[in-house]
Formats: C-alpha cells, sequence, structure tokens
C-alpha cells in the first residue's frame, strides 16, 4: 500500500447528474416488454445495479438470468443513447477532479454501472487520464451498501481504506462507504435530501464545496 490519500468517486448522481436519464431508459425498456415503471418504484433503487432493480421491479414475471442479461443491455444501451444527446455534468465535476489531480490525490471511480457507462462519462469529462482504477457493476458480486466495490477500489489503487475518501449520492453508496472504514462524503442531487444522507461524515449540496484541502483534513482528521 502507498502513502497517497484516494477519493473514490460514485458516478451517477456525483460525476454526472443522470437521474432522468435512467428513469427515462427504464421507461423505455418497460414499455417494449408491455410493463410499467413509476418515479416512485424507481427512485429507491437509483444506485443499484441493473439486475438488481429489474428484481425488485418485476418480480411477478421470474425472469430468467439470460433475460434478465438481455433487459440489462438494452436499458443501459437506452441510457447511453439520451447521454449522449445531453450530457449531464455535475457542476463542478471537472474543476475537482482537476484540483485533486494536480494535488496528488488517487482518483478512483466505485459505480455500479457497466464499463461502457463508465467510460462514456469520463471521456465526456475528458478526465479519463486522471483516474488509476475504476471498479463497475460487472466487477463485482455484492451491490452497495455492501464495501464490496469500494474496497475493491482501494485494492487497485494500492491505498488503504483508511486513507480514502469517497462521494456518494445515495443512502446505500453512503452505507457502503462508512463499512468500508472509508471517509463518507454525500452529494444533495436530484432525488437526494441532506436528511437522506445524513449518516455520512460531511454533506455538502454542490462539489464546489469540496476541494483537495477539505477532502485531505477530513481523511486525516478521522484518523487522529
Amino acid at each position: 500500500m502507498n502513502d497517497k490519500l484516494a477519493i473514490i468517486f460514485d458516478m451517477d448522481g456525483v460525476l454526472v447528474d443522470t437521474y432522468q436519464a435512467h428513469f427515462e431508459s427504464w421507461r423505455a425498456v418497460a414499455a417494449e416488454e408491455g410493463l410499467t415503471v413509476t418515479e416512485d418504484q424507481f427512485a429507491p433503487t437509483f444506485g443499484r445495479t441493473s439486475r438488481e432493480i429489474i428484481a425488485a421491479l418485476w418480480t411477478e414475471h421470474r425472469y430468467d438470468d439470460d433475460e434478465i442479461a438481455r433487459l440489462d443491455d438494452r436499458k443501459e444501451a437506452a441510457f447511453r443513447e439520451i447521454i449522449r444527446v445531453r450530457f449531464p455534468a455535475m457542476p463542478g465535476a471537472t474543476e475537482l477532479l482537476r484540483s485533486l489531480d494536480e494535488a496528488g490525490f488517487a482518483l478512483a471511480v466505485g459505480s455500479s454501472g457497466p464499463p461502457e457507462n463508465i467510460e462514456l462519462v469520463l471521456d465526456g469529462l475528458g478526465a479519463r487520464a486522471m483516474f488509476e482504477a475504476i471498479v463497475t457493476g460487472r466487477d463485482v458480486t455484492r451491490g452497495k451498501p455492501d464495501p464490496q466495490v469500494f474496497l475493491l477500489a482501494s485494492q487497485r489503487l494500492g491505498v488503504s481504506p483508511e486513507r480514502c475518501a469517497v462521494i456518494e449520492d445515495a443512502p446505500p453508496g453512503v452505507a457502503a462507504a462508512n463499512a468500508a472504514g472509508m471517509a463518507s462524503i454525500g452529494l444533495v442531487s436530484t432525488g437526494r435530501t441532506r436528511e437522506l444522507l445524513a449518516a455520512a461524515d460531511l454533506v455538502v449540496d454542490f462539489l464546489g464545496e469540496l476541494s483537495p484541502a477539505v477532502l485531505g483534513r477530513l481523511i486525516t482528521g478521522r484518523r487522529q
């Protein structure tokens, strides 16, 4: 393990505001299947893997693994079609990434999404070269709030969990960061309130509130 400090970013709702794009793509796939999905059904699942969402939303259909994979692929393709047209970068994301990279932080993505989505987002932000590790939904067997995704990111970075901070917008992600023994930052975003993120070590309304100094103090302060 090296002595760097590391920041692990969730992607959806942190680097990009993709809530609406994910909801629209789920509605499109549901319509193709003769099904429906309401926002009330979708909102609690945001941030989980597509395979987990399919199992949660449409239990009565008992989709087998091949059918779930087919729906998963179609949904994610629809999502990418949407954000290619309307790329929803979070305000302040590019500036924060650049400042952390220049300050020598190790950067990783820990996301439930597939690698194609993450590549599209990092390219859209012009930030792919800044990231030393990427963990996707295909790399893990257990979704958040299990800490597997963040622990794997820490391992790939070669940075111990206590020297990592996670930026998340969803309660299961905050819970996963806490379970991993990492500093947790909750970012208020579409559908996510400060109250929902209260378990985080720090809650912010905008990425612009974060900086290398703020994040460095948060990580090192927890270890004293």
